[in-house]
C-alpha cells in the first residue's frame, strides 16, 4: 500500500524537497527526522514502486534510497528514473549496506551520484546531501543564464517585443497548430503613420520614446501571452493572433487604432500625438487553402496596411 508522509518544511536556504525511498520504518523514520531538522522538505515512501509512483506525480530534484527494497529496488529505481526525461538534474544518493568496491560501482553505473554505507552517519548524510545541492543550484543558475541569453536573443531591445528571430520561429508553429486543428489564426500588421517626420522634428531620443510607448499600448490591448507582438520593422510591428477569427481581429486593431491617437505621449513641456494604420488577415478553420504560409499570410496583412495608408491612414483594412 502506498503511504505518502510529507514532513512540514522549515525556513532553509535550500528548496529542493528530497523523495527517501526506504523499507525499514525505523531507518525510514530517522532519515526523514533528520532530514526535516536540517530544513527540507521530505516524502516518504516505504519502497521502490511507491517511491516511482510518487516521483511521477511529483519531480523530486534529490533521492535517497535503500539498494535492497521489495518489489522495486535501488538500483531498478535508479535506472527508472534516469530513463525519464525530467525537467532537470535528480541528484540520487544510494543508501545501503553493501560495501564493496565492486557493489559501489554497481550502483553508480545504476545512475546513483553518490553512495552511503549503514549505518549511516548524520553529519556525512547531510554532508553529501549538501554537495548535491550544490550541483542543483549550480545546474539551475546555469539554467537561469540560458532562458535570459534565449530571451535576449528573441526580444527587440529598445520596445521589449519580440523580434524578428521569435517571429520566424513562432509562426509556422502556429500554422501548423491552426491547419492540424483547423483553428483560427489571424495577423495584423501595424505601422505609426509619418514617423520619419516625428524623428525628424523632435529627435531620435523622443522617436524611441514612441516606439515604447506605442508597445506598451498594444500590449494593453492583447492576452499575454497568448498573443505574440513582433517588431517587425523600424516603425512596424505585428500581432500574432491564435485561436482569433478575422471579426475577432478587426476588433482588437480598431481598439488599438482608437487608444493611440487618443494617447498623448508626453515628452519634456509637450504632448506628441501620433496614429497608426492596420491590416488584417486571417486564416479560418472552415477554409481550405492551398496557400496558407508565413509569408503568404504577411504579404496579405501588408497589402491592406498599404491600403490603409493609400486611403489616409489612422484606420484598419482588412480582408
Amino acid at each position: 500500500m502506498l503511504k505518502r508522509n510529507r514532513i512540514e518544511e522549515k525556513e532553509s536556504e535550500y528548496h529542493f524537497p528530497i523523495l527517501i525511498a526506504e523499507d525499514n520504518p525505523v531507518t525510514r523514520k530517522l532519515i526523514g527526522k533528520i532530514l526535516m531538522n536540517a530544513g527540507h522538505e521530505v516524502v516518504l515512501a516505504e519502497n521502490g514502486i511507491d517511491a516511482l509512483t510518487l516521483f511521477n506525480e511529483k519531480f523530486y530534484p534529490m533521492v535517497v534510497t535503500d539498494w535492497i527494497m521489495p518489489e522495486m529496488n535501488g538500483l531498478e529505481l535508479c535506472k527508472a528514473i534516469r530513463s525519464r526525461i525530467n525537467q532537470s538534474y535528480v541528484f540520487i544518493v544510494l543508501l545501503t549496506a553493501k560495501d564493496s568496491k565492486y557493489d559501489i560501482i554497481t550502483g553508480l553505473e545504476a545512475g546513483a551520484d553518490d553512495y552511503l554505507t549503514k549505518p549511516f552517519n548524520k553529519a556525512e548524510l547531510l554532508a553529501r546531501l549538501k554537495t548535491g545541492i550544490r550541483i542543483l543550484e549550480l545546474e539551475a543558475s546555469l539554467r537561469k543564464v540560458n532562458e535570459e541569453i534565449t530571451i535576449l536573443s528573441r526580444t527587440d531591445p529598445l520596445t521589449g517585443c519580440y523580434n524578428r528571430c521569435y517571429l520566424n520561429e513562432r509562426l509556422p508553429i502556429e500554422i501548423k497548430r491552426a491547419e492540424r486543428y483547423r483553428r483560427p489564426l489571424s495577423m495584423i500588421l501595424c505601422d505609426i503613420d509619418h514617423f520619419k517626420k516625428v524623428n525628424d522634428k523632435y529627435g531620435h531620443q523622443t522617436g524611441d520614446l514612441i516606439l515604447k510607448e506605442f508597445v506598451r499600448c498594444i500590449k494593453r490591448s492583447i492576452r499575454n501571452p497568448l498573443d505574440a507582438l513582433v517588431r517587425y520593422g523600424g516603425e512596424e510591428f505585428l500581432l500574432i493572433l491564435p485561436e482569433t477569427n478575422l471579426s475577432d481581429a478587426i476588433r482588437v486593431a480598431k481598439r488599438i487604432c482608437g487608444t493611440i491617437s487618443k494617447h498623448a505621449i508626453k515628452v519634456q513641456q509637450n504632448e506628441i500625438y501620433i496614429t497608426a494604420s492596420f491590416g488584417v488577415t486571417s486564416f479560418e478553420n472552415d477554409s481550405h487553402r492551398n496557400d496558407f504560409s508565413a509569408d503568404n499570410l504577411i504579404r496579405q496583412a501588408d497589402r491592406f496596411l498599404y491600403q490603409a495608408k493609400e486611403e489616409g491612414r489612422n484606420r484598419v483594412k482588412f480582408g
